[in-house]
This record gives C-alpha cells, sequence and structure tokens, in this order.
C-alpha cells in the first residue's frame, strides 16, 4: 500500500481527531471503507452519542506535515513499505508513524533494551555490555530515549544501529539534554520515531504508549533494572502482549531497583548475563523471518493485564480509561547524592562509578571516602564498592 498525498491528510486528521485512538482509527476506516469517508461522517455519528467531535481542518493538518518536513521527518503509514513490519503485527500499532532518520533501520532484526531511569553504576555497565554485543551480533538496539539504562543503551549501539522512540513530539524532546543524543542517533545512520504531533509535550500517559512501540519494533525486549511499578515492566507487558519476548537482567534481592526484574524472572522471563542468552532466544525468529502482519506465537506466562490507555469514542463499545504518570525524575542534586543513586548491594569498580555518575576519579574517591566513614558503603577487593542497606 502507498497512500498519496490527499489520503495521507486524510488519514492525519482522523488520528489527530479528539477521541480517535489506533482501535477507533481501524474501527472508522473498516466501516466507512477509508479515511475520506470516516471524516465526513465523524461529526454525525459522534453527535449523535452526545460528544460531538470536528476533525482538525486541513490546514492544520498541512501545517504539521510542514513542520515535520521541516526538521527532516515524515509520516509513514501502516501498510506502507517503510512502516516495521513488526510494529504492524501488533494490535494497537499507530496508524502514522513520524520518522527521522534512515526507515530502512525499522525493518531489521531487533531488540529493546530498557530499565530504570535511577539506573545503578551495576545496570548502567551490564546495559552497555549488552547494547555493544547485540549490535556487534547484527541486531538493532531499541530504546525510550530516557535518562539511565535507555541512554546508555541507546549509545553504546550508535555505530551498529539504535532506534529511540518518542513520548512527545519530534521537536519536544524528553528529556531536553537528550537532544544531543538524538542527533548522534540520527548521524550514526538510525532512527528516531514519533507518533504524537509535532509540538506535543509528553504528559505522563504518553509514556505507556511510548513502551508499546518499543516492544512492538522489537522480537524481544530486556530489562535491565526495574522496580516493581517500573514503567518498563510496562514494556515488557506488551512485549507479552505483542507475543514476543521477555529477558531479565537478575539483580541483588537487597536493591529495589532489581525487584521487578527479579519478579519477571520468576514468572517465566528468560534470564540474561550476556547477549548470547539474547541471540540464543531471537535466532530461531530472525530465521524464520518472522517480520509476517501476525504476532509471534511464543508460550509465555501472562505476568498482568497490559495497561489500556486511549480515552476513545466509544464507536464499537471500545472506551478505555486512562494511565498512572510515568514522567522522569529530577536529576540529584550534588555529587553525594549522584553516586548514592548509582551506588548498590551489587559491587562496582572505581573507574566504573566515576564514569556512569560523569565525576573525576578522584572526586569520586573523596566522596566515596566520606560514604565510608558515614558507614554508607562497604568496600571489596579490586577497589570495588557497594550500598550497604
Amino acid at each position: 500500500m502507498q497512500l498519496n498525498d490527499a489520503q495521507r491528510l486524510d488519514w492525519l486528521r482522523l488520528i489527530r481527531a479528539e477521541g480517535i485512538g489506533p482501535r477507533t482509527f481501524r474501527t472508522l476506516i473498516n466501516r466507512f471503507g477509508g479515511a475520506g469517508a470516516a471524516l465526513e461522517a465523524l461529526p454525525n455519528i459522534t453527535g449523535r452519542a452526545g460528544r460531538r467531535v470536528t476533525p482538525p481542518t486541513r490546514a492544520q493538518a498541512e501545517a504539521e506535515l510542514a513542520a515535520a518536513a521541516r526538521i527532516g521527518a515524515r509520516l509513514v503509514a501502516s501498510g506502507e513499505a517503510d512502516y516495521p513490519k513488526l510494529l504492524q503485527a501488533a494490535d494497537s500499532a499507530p496508524p502514522l508513524l513520524a520518522v527521522r532518520g534512515d526507515p530502512a533501520i525499522l525493518n531489521r532484526p531487533a531488540v529493546a533494551i530498557v530499565g530504570s531511569r535511577n539506573a545503578s553504576a551495576a545496570g548502567l555497565s551490564v546495559t552497555e555490555r549488552l547494547a555493544r554485543d547485540l549490535g556487534a551480533a547484527g541486531l538493532v538496539v531499541v530504546s525510550g530515549l530516557a535518562r539511565g539504562i535507555d541512554a546508555r543503551a541507546h549509545k553504546a549501539a550508535l555505530l551498529p544501529g539504535t532506534v529511540a522512540v518518542l513520548a512527545g513530539g519530534h521537536d519536544r524532546i524528553y528529556p531536553a539534554n537528550h537532544a544531543a543524543l538524538v542527533e548522534a542517533i540520527l548521524e550514526a545512520g538510525g532512527a528516531v520515531v514519533a507518533e504524537m504531533p509535532m509540538g506535543w509535550e509528553p504528559r505522563g500517559r504518553d509514556f505507556p504508549r511510548r513502551n508499546r512501540i518499543i516492544s512492538g519494533l522489537s522480537l524481544g525486549t530486556v530489562v535491565v533494572e526495574a522496580a516493581r511499578r517500573s514503567g518498563s515492566l510496562i514494556t515488557a507487558r506488551f512485549a507479552l502482549e505483542q507475543g514476543r519476548e521477555v529477558f531479565a537482567v537478575p539483580g541483588s534481592p537487597l536493591d529495589p531497583r532489581a525487584e521487578g526484574t527479579n519478579d519477571l524472572i520468576r514468572q517465566g522471563a528468560t534470564l540474561v548475563a550476556e547477549a548470547a542468552h539474547v541471540l540464543e532466544a531471537v535466532a530461531p525468529l530472525i530465521e524464520r523471518e518472522a517480520y509476517g502482519t501476525e504476532p509471534l506465537a511464543l508460550d509465555r506466562p501472562d505476568l498482568a493485564d497490559a495497561p489500556i490507555f486511549w480515552d476513545e469514542l466509544d464507536v464499537d463499545g471500545i472506551v478505555l480509561p486512562m494511565p498512572v504518570d510515568a514522567l522522569e525524575p529530577p536529576e540529584p542534586a550534588d555529587d553525594r547524592a549522584r553516586l548514592i543513586g548509582l551506588l548498590s548491594p551489587t559491587p562496582i569498580g572505581t573507574d566504573d562509578l566515576a564514569r556512569a555518575a560523569g565525576l573525576s576519579v578522584r572526586v569520586v574517591q573523596t566522596t566515596l571516602l566520606e560514604l565510608e566513614l558515614d558507614g554508607r558503603i562497604e568496600r571489596h577487593g579490586s577497589g570495588a564498592v557497594s550500598l550497604v542497606g
């Protein structure tokens, strides 16, 4: 399928109408035979339901297309050649995806790596090794551009190829200080994708929406660190719903950031300690060319019902509630707080800790001495340290 300019404009106007999410969009297209006819019918059918919806004007849709084009983004429709085939197989796939960068990377075999925004230094180190080795094996690394695990995964996979999924519009990078990372991804031949319109500031409900795209682009999702109510677990639940593999890196039972990942393993996710464990599981899927239009059928226990978050019109009995908030936590205020946030019960070397914190080894050693005198850390062989309690 290839939309012409008029059809693409109609698709954009329909999906941007209030109360129209992916499922309602598909219902309207199927009922009326196309976006143009659905747009004409929308005010009347919603008016009869007591909630009259008027779609955006052509001028408004044209303005969005022009704004996207100015920063090098283009809207790709579900069913078109450049639309990611794995994502298309997901039930709630976006009808339109705004893409910057090389669209070809979206149809290469990919694995998602997600985890805590307040990651430990040990978690960041594991993430870097996994992303680097998976990239070297030919897999694209997908993540959500968040602080912590996501950012480290993108940086480690820049040269082999990485895809970042935004929660807001392409001109509203979140967090804002990752704008340079976006440019680095594009310069290295990767891609950045967004479902939301230009100018859209991400809200709490937009992060779970982003997460189902992360898992939908990927053969499997690796969770490195996640507390029990972490947004990363939402990504894992979407992966299960989409029939994809779920992997988890085990962590110390004393570290709250490992509670979610350890629970995933207990409930059936594949334990991962190195890239080979991921490659072993996804290799058969790649060999079978598992990029069709149906979800992959993998036998995984259901961890929990995936969150539903569109406030869609009740066109065919589809009424969906909103989710919990998922905004970025603030950056630690000082060097001491930053190091405490990076430390965990898992020992980590001083050099790795300094690199994760973006501080000099001298500053780290001085701060660690203060923490040791306060009884906050424990020292191990080879200069490694861990958090007490």
